[in-house]
């Protein structure tokens, strides 16, 4: 019974109930689940010390130089049910906190960034302003315009209002992030060229 009534409670949580809000507790479990796999990976190939900084510089990569959220949603959505912190606020922190960490390795640990591919382009980004720190300015456009979006989002809790939301907003965001990944891609095309870097289709 007392299982029984669990699991009655659990479908009735608003993280379940609600189709918005669950489509953002998967999305939230899928990154978790990256995240945690690549610092296995990164703990087994450098151990844990080198492998926590390791995997941490490169979840930066992804806060930096993509323009979803998807990397800042690791802290975004966790601080915005326990602290009702809404993510746009919560991404300006998970900005600051990103760019400390480089900071400091930068100072400190420069060689750290020689471990992977990611994180030697990553090197050269955050060294060379022009023309590559375009990629951090796009993507921070990018990432801020889809948690706006993300935060209105998951203030919608039944599907009619879903589909409101996504007409009324889906062509302005199509629009802006098809622009800025274009952006974003020449530019790492031509720091891929300039690297020597060859890569099919680029």
């Amino acid at each position: 019974m007392h299982v029984k009534k669990f699991i009655e409670n659990c479908k009735k949580h608003p993280l379940i109930h609600h189709e918005t809000k669950r489509a953002a507790l998967v999305k939230f479990l899928a990154v978790l689940g990256v995240f945690l796999g690549y610092f296995a990976f990164a703990a087994s190939r450098y151990g844990v010390d080198k492998g926590i900084l390791v995997t941490a510089l490169t979840w930066s990569f992804f806060v930096f130089c993509t323009p979803v959220a998807d990397a800042g949603f690791l802290l975004d959505f966790p601080l915005r049910l326990i602290l009702k912190i809404r993510m746009l606020y919560s991404e300006i922190f998970v900005w600051v906190f990103a760019g400390l960490l480089n900071i400091l390795v930068l100072i400190i640990s420069p060689q750290t960034y020689e471990s992977t591919l990611v994180l030697r382009l990553f090197y050269t980004i955050l060294t060379t302003p022009w023309p590559f720190w375009g990629i951090i300015i796009l993507s921070a456009i990018g990432t801020f315009l889809s948690v706006f979006f993300g935060d209105e989002l998951i203030d919608k809790v039944t599907h009619s209002q879903r589909k409101a939301y996504h007409q009324h907003h889906i062509k302005y965001q199509l629009v802006v992030i098809v622009f800025i990944f274009a952006a974003i891609i020449t530019l790492y095309t031509i720091m891929l060229h300039n690297l020597g870097i060859d890569i099919p289709l680029l």
